[in-house]
């Protein structure tokens, strides 16, 4: 079974509130997405291997926990999931960042893939999947099925605001894919938009309509 942790730390709620708020202006929103991108990453990593390095202090000699070497790779779903890459890399620089763009067919309603660019070593790195919203589910299922398409084992989930039925259906498609949120809402509406959620993600991080 997935994991699907809520990450309910003070700051992280905090922050969210005034993410949610719709007094709050573009540039407040993506300053506070980064700031909750970066704190949601601090709990993300918890489980990251260490290994010990002999090192040498100004007192002297001795040992000390480094990361084991553990690949990571970011993947923002396109284009609100760029909104909280930053704040990823802002906590570990060195990770590999990669895309995958998804949009919703007109007629089907079903989200169709047109662009995926990732790490060429896809397979051997841990992912972080990013999206602000998990609404219904559908971009987020199809991302994970363009990613292991193209090789990946190692995924997690990673976005701000998640419906119940989109959680249902994202650990029904991928049971191997742990879910981290900032909080867990109460519905969708007739729409299709989490309730009461923030509003359109995209749009209230690019200043569009």
């Amino acid at each position: 079974m997935p994991k699907i942790q809520v990450l309910d730390h003070p700051l992280i709620q905090h922050k969210l509130t005034y993410i949610r708020d719709i007094n709050t202006g573009t540039k407040e929103f993506r300053e506070l997405v980064d700031e909750v991108a970066t704190l949601m990453a601090y709990e993300i990593t918890r489980d990251l291997p260490l290994t010990e390095k002999e090192i040498e202090t100004p007192i002297g000699k001795g040992k000390s926990d480094v990361l084991a070497g553990k690949k990571l790779g970011i993947i923002p779903i396109l284009r609100a999931g760029l909104g909280m890459v930053e704040g990823i890399l802002n906590l570990i620089p060195a990770a590999k960042v990669g895309h995958v763009g998804l949009y919703r067919d007109p007629e089907t309603f079903e989200p169709v893939e047109y662009y995926v660019k990732l790490p060429k070593d896809v397979s051997e790195r841990d992912l972080i999947l990013v999206d602000p919203m998990l609404a219904t589910g559908g971009s987020a299922i199809e991302a994970v099925n363009s990613l292991k398409k193209r090789g990946a084992k190692s995924i997690r989930f990673m976005c701000l605001i998640a419906a119940p039925e989109g959680v249902k259906a994202m650990t029904d498609a991928h049971p191997d894919v742990d879910i981290y949120i900032a909080a867990l809402d109460e519905k969708l509406d007739e729409k299709g938009y989490i309730v009461p959620g923030l509003g359109d993600a995209g749009d209230r991080l690019f200043g569009t309509k």
